[in-house]
């Protein structure tokens, strides 16, 4: 695991992470949210993965995700879901 960027956003309190990770197979959410976790010591709680991806014949993975100071900066600044209205 290497991480390639940790900027910190004082204006959104998040830490804007980068990071590249070797695994045999795509990691899903729940499995990258535990990998940056670990990296950086924080509760999964506070963290929103943006972007898996990963590149064809390799077992390397960028993962981009935010680290947020607490769980209601992450609640006050995430966008939340639409709700679909039923069709009928």
């Amino acid at each position: 695991m290497k991480i390639l960027e940790n900027k910190e956003n004082f204006l959104l309190n998040r830490k804007e992470i980068k990071l590249v990770v070797t695994s045999e197979k795509n990691p899903s959410y729940e499995e990258a949210i535990a990998i940056v976790g670990k990296e950086i010591k924080t509760v999964p709680e506070n963290i929103v993965i943006k972007q898996v991806k990963g590149k064809f014949g390799r077992d390397t993975f960028l993962i981009v995700a935010y680290v947020y100071h607490s769980a209601d900066d992450k609640v006050k600044f995430e966008p939340k879901a639409k709700k679909v209205a039923p069709s009928a």
